[in-house]
């Protein structure tokens, strides 16, 4: 999801009135965490928000378009996703649910896949789950690598992930490619030499799975270290499969996320909460592997810890793009208030990406909307797996339109 390249900027210029509840993110525009303003209306000139406040006062020389009172949202902020890849694992997941355990293995069977697909194909699939995410509300997305685990592929990821994004993430360091399976430092190397230096330059990020039948704490520390070397910013998946010792790592790496955290001790979370990194929630992975229980959400937020929520979309372990679905399972099964829920799928990914401009509705924020079918936004979480999503704007571009299948 790159920056628009629309040429005509004032087509992306006109207030949207009669918004019934207006989400901003901003508390002092509106009332709690979420700054809701009711009965409001937003104006976009140039694809950024150039005014916010009540529709009775808004400027009247633009063009205008009606939200019929129903609820406007930031576009939700994807910061976890692996959409580069080939292959379909759906016998996988028919046999997890029969009973067989997930485990880090499934990975290399995408990998196969991944390697044997054209670029093109590559691209052709990760940009129609670019489109699912758009119908759900989604306007930003982090994409990864990580299905090639060859310097050729993991290039290649990377190169189409950055013809889709701006935030792209280098995860060479997904799992020990299968061809060093007896030699997992070898492919440490490789991964933080010629891998590194191969897609560096179309990466903003750098990532590591961290976690049983992955890499070892050390392995992590050495990865995320070259990147930040050559000038790539750290995050790291962690405890997904079980409790690690690494919490302490990440934060003194500077961590922007550390994602999954099914697994955490109170001092984890404590040691979260005296630092800037923010812990990456993924329940719909948790939903989709059978885990024995969810992040402990509720204790991570009652301790001050900056929570992020993301779908997590792959081909194994949680394939869904769809943010609302993400939403229900947090209060659901995490324990966390609608309003936190939202500001967790909005600014909480804004957070985890180290973005100012995405994830809120203040002035000078990029112009990312999402009208809602709904008056009232808890009925993302009050009515789960329906399609609430009427209409979703990109930096002033409108991008999805319910019923619309042009």
């Amino acid at each position: 999801m790159s920056r628009s390249t629309q040429s005509n900027p004032k087509e992306r210029d006109f207030s949207l009135v009669n918004i019934g509840q207006l989400v901003t993110n901003n508390s002092s525009l509106g009332t709690g965490e979420l700054g809701v303003i009711e009965n409001a209306a937003i104006t976009v000139v140039a694809g950024k928000v150039t005014w916010v406040g009540a529709s009775s006062a808004v400027d009247s020389s633009l063009p205008k378009v009606d939200a019929q009172g129903r609820s406007v949202l930031p576009g939700f902020v994807d910061s976890h996703s692996h959409i580069i890849f080939g292959g379909d694992r759906s016998q996988e997941f028919a046999a997890r649910m029969a009973g067989v355990p997930y485990s880090a293995g499934g990975i290399k069977v995408t990998m196969a896949a991944t390697r044997a697909s054209s670029s093109e194909d590559l691209k052709a699939n990760a940009q129609s789950l670019i489109t699912e995410m758009y119908e759900a509300g989604t306007t930003t997305v982090e994409i990864k690598s990580g299905y090639g685990l060859d310097v050729e592929t993991e290039k290649r990821s990377v190169q189409v992930a950055a013809q889709l994004t701006d935030e792209v993430t280098y995860l060479g360091a997904h799992v020990v490619a299968p061809e060093f399976a007896n030699d997992p430092d070898a492919y440490v190397d490789l991964v933080t030499g010629e891998m590194l230096n191969a897609c560096a330059e179309y990466s903003k990020w750098i990532d590591v799975f961290c976690d049983r039948g992955a890499f070892t704490g050390q392995q992590t520390k050495k990865i995320l270290e070259a990147g930040i070397s050559k000038g790539l910013l750290p995050r790291v998946h962690l405890n997904q499969l079980e409790q690690g010792d690494h919490i302490q790592m990440a934060v003194d790496l500077d961590c922007a996320s550390a994602d999954h955290l099914t697994y955490l001790t109170d001092q984890d979370i404590q040691t979260l909460a005296r630092s800037q990194t923010v812990a990456g929630l993924v329940p719909a992975c948790d939903f989709s592997t059978r885990a024995p229980h969810y992040p402990r959400g509720r204790d991570l937020l009652d301790a001050g810890v900056s929570v992020s929520l993301s779908p997590d979309c792959n081909p194994g372990s949680s394939y869904t793009t769809n943010m609302p679905f993400s939403i229900a399972l947090a209060v659901r099964e995490m324990h966390l208030t609608v309003d936190e829920t939202i500001y967790a799928a909005t600014m909480g990914g804004a957070k985890a990406l180290r973005r100012n401009d995405v994830g809120h509705l203040s002035v000078g924020a990029n112009a990312d909307l999402v009208l809602l079918t709904a008056k009232n936004y808890i009925h993302l979480a009050y009515r789960p797996g329906v399609p609430l999503v009427q209409k979703v704007w990109k930096n002033g571009t409108l991008m999805f339109t319910k019923g619309d299948q042009g």
